[in-house]
């Protein structure tokens, strides 16, 4: 009896003995399948990063859909951006289904929710209208005809890697819309896809200084005398840090961005906190027309809005020196924008949200007749239709998006910009982790994206009962404020006047 038990006991542990070895090599060999197919695929930046375990990031995300109502934030709850914004772009970027089902899960009555309003007989898609590109710098010797409202904000090359420099550079030639440099200067991969290119001039002057850190008009008319280069910005502040200057770490700094921006290798690249030879209105005017002069091309600058007492000063300081002395374009950042690194008390607490601060630059231009002259670039945190189209309706003439294109690229809000470690290679100059960002595949979902988007912004504005959405004014908007809901030309009664459409139409 013991004799047979020890056999049994023998042939039990062959055969478990036996499935476990088969089991572990099936494993095994699917194993270095999956991982084989991990780093060949480009669709998938984590799993291209790190093949197999990257497979569980997209198992939890599905999971998380049914258990983050017991566990984890709801949709609407995370910042600075919300899983619902962010799975709008994500979708839009893919190009899939982006309905939703049952109801709405905004919170329709929080102060600061937008609502437009709809009429009763929209807009008939044959009555549709197609925007129209825009001119921009009536009176520059090359002024820019842009042909979409709806671009890429300034990201500089050094704050962003070079594939995702050179998927943003092709998506924007492959949507219509312009990508601005940021501060950090022209690199070959802006220009690689073709497309229109805005550069910034920022306080250290990246790209066109001399060794002493001043403008240097050579360099500056030879970046005019590119095609590609359309229109320049003198970059005074921005939402996330006004008041200081770009924050590049000695890490990032490689001896090709040292070379374009000019600055010793390997050293940390910090910029002034303003111009130097910027100190008053009237010395602003006149780096706008030095600048105008020596380029030939449109000419604007971007701030955050703080005091606004200097509004009504500026528009008078143009007037007295005359219409042709005005900046071309105005870029307003909110105070809500994003950056790769700032100071805490200046990301939370420094400037005025677009909200607030659009409105009132946009009332200053029409008092002083310079809106038809002056055009109104709006910027921060507007990734999603609902805040693209309120901008519009508040006046903007373009709107440009930068952390809505990042989740374009693959941004999962990792949160690690200033760290050099981002999973999905867009702020990190690591080899192995930019490796997983492929730009041809994630240059087709910056087009997407940009598609998608300005599709939703027409459906709004058919809605409200215009052709297009440059039509959209504050009589077909309202936001929601203590007690209720208030239209955007009653909250803000100056006129809403639009431009004329024969300034809109393309050559006029």
């Amino acid at each position: 009896m013991s004799e047979s038990w020890t056999q049994a006991a023998v042939v039990f542990i062959v055969v478990v003995g036996t499935v476990l070895l088969l089991t572990l090599i099936g494993l095994s060999v699917t194993g270095i399948k999956m991982y084989r197919e991990d780093k060949r695929q480009s669709a998938h930046s984590i799993r291209r990063n790190y093949p197999i375990i990257g497979r569980f990031r997209y198992m939890f995300e599905h999971l998380g859909e049914f258990f983050r109502q017991y566990f984890f934030a709801m949709d609407r709850e995370e910042m600075p951006f919300n899983r619902a914004q962010r799975s709008w772009v994500y979708r839009a970027a893919k190009n899939v289904n982006n309905t939703v089902a049952f109801g709405s899960t905004r919170d329709i009555s929080k102060p600061g929710t937008y609502y437009f309003l709809n009429c009763p007989f929209p807009t008939l898609e044959k009555d549709a209208a197609q925007t129209q590109p825009m001119r921009i710098g009536t009176h520059c010797r090359t002024p820019y005809d842009a042909p979409s409202f709806f671009n890429i904000s300034a990201m500089s090359f050094g704050a962003l890697s070079k594939p995702a420099v050179q998927a943003l550079s092709e998506g924007a030639a492959k949507a219509g819309c312009w990508l601005n440099t940021g501060e950090g200067g022209l690199s070959k991969y802006h220009l690689a896809g073709g497309g229109d290119i805005v550069f910034q001039i920022g306080t250290a002057k990246y790209g066109v200084r001399d060794e002493l850190g001043n403008l240097d008009d050579e360099k500056l008319k030879a970046l005019a005398d590119l095609e590609q280069v359309k229109m320049f910005e003198i970059k005074l502040s921005q939402g996330a840090k006004p008041g200081k200057g770009g924050i590049l770490p000695a890490e990032k700094v490689t001896a090709e961005i040292a070379q374009i921006r000019g600055i010793p290798e390997g050293v940390a690249s910090i910029s002034p906190n303003r111009h130097p030879d910027i100190g008053c209105i009237d010395s602003l005017l006149d780096f706008v027309a030095h600048v105008r002069e020596v380029t030939g091309k449109p000419v604007g600058f971007k701030l955050v809005l703080g005091t606004t007492n200097w509004l009504k000063e500026f528009c008078e300081r143009v007037n007295a020196r005359g219409a042709d002395s005005a900046p071309d374009f105005i870029t307003l950042d909110s105070s809500d924008g994003g950056t790769g690194a700032a100071p805490m008390p200046l990301m939370d607490s420094v400037g005025l949200p677009l909200r607030d601060s659009l409105p009132l630059l946009v009332n200053q231009l029409i008092r002083h007749e310079l809106r038809d002259r002056v055009r109104v670039i709006a910027s921060g945190k507007l990734i999603n239709p609902t805040e693209v189209a309120a901008a519009i309706c508040m006046g903007a003439d373009f709107v440009t998006s930068a952390r809505g294109f990042l989740f374009g690229l693959g941004c999962i809000q990792a949160l690690q910009c200033n760290k050099n470690t981002c999973p999905t290679g867009i702020t990190t100059h690591n080899p192995r982790l930019q490796q997983g960002l492929v730009p041809d595949v994630k240059a087709t979902r910056i087009a997407h994206y940009h598609k998608n988007l300005v599709h939703e912004i027409e459906s709004i504005a058919h809605s409200c009962g215009v052709a297009e959405p440059r039509l959209l004014n504050r009589e077909h908007a309202a936001v929601v404020v203590d007690g209720g809901a208030v239209a955007l030309n009653l909250l803000y009664p100056e006129t809403s006047r639009r431009l004329k459409p024969e300034i809109m139409e393309k050559g006029n």
